[in-house]
């Protein structure tokens, strides 16, 4: 009988049961990661409208205006955003250039966020992206 994980793989936070907020989440994540999580959704969260809202998703947690907009995580050996998307990874590839990326995830050190400024482009990429999806919806 195979033993059922608990959070992302590999991940940092070392929770007994799925975390329910981004701050129970963030509790169970140690320092360095904890502090470098810390500056990424404060600059996520500066990129996006007042109504946006954080929400765990997939056991990790994500930023949400008209559909989601990143993810991320702490892991062992580095930290993760999800942007959810090949395109804006591609879109910033140059500015992504010192930081380890594949089709869906980058990497960058527990102990050093991602640049603040790239960050909010990234979200407003994503939402322009969102946008641009619901649109087509509706």
């Amino acid at each position: 009988m195979k033993k059922k994980k608990s959070g992302a793989r590999g991940s940092a936070a070392k929770a007994t049961t799925p975390p329910q907020t981004v701050d129970d989440y963030l509790a169970t994540v140690p320092e360095p990661a904890h502090s470098t999580l810390n500056k990424v959704r404060a600059a996520i969260r500066s990129a996006l409208p007042s109504e946006a809202t954080e929400a765990i998703s997939y056991r990790i947690p994500t930023f949400k205006y008209n559909g989601s907009v990143v993810w991320y995580a702490a892991f062992s050996k580095h930290c993760s955003l999800f942007p959810g998307s090949l395109a804006v990874i591609k879109a910033f590839k140059n500015e992504l250039k010192d930081f380890p990326t594949s089709k869906g995830t980058i990497h960058f050190p527990l102990d050093k966020p991602l640049p603040a400024a790239l960050l909010k482009k990234i979200v407003k990429a994503r939402i322009a992206e969102n946008k641009a999806k619901s649109n087509l919806k509706g």
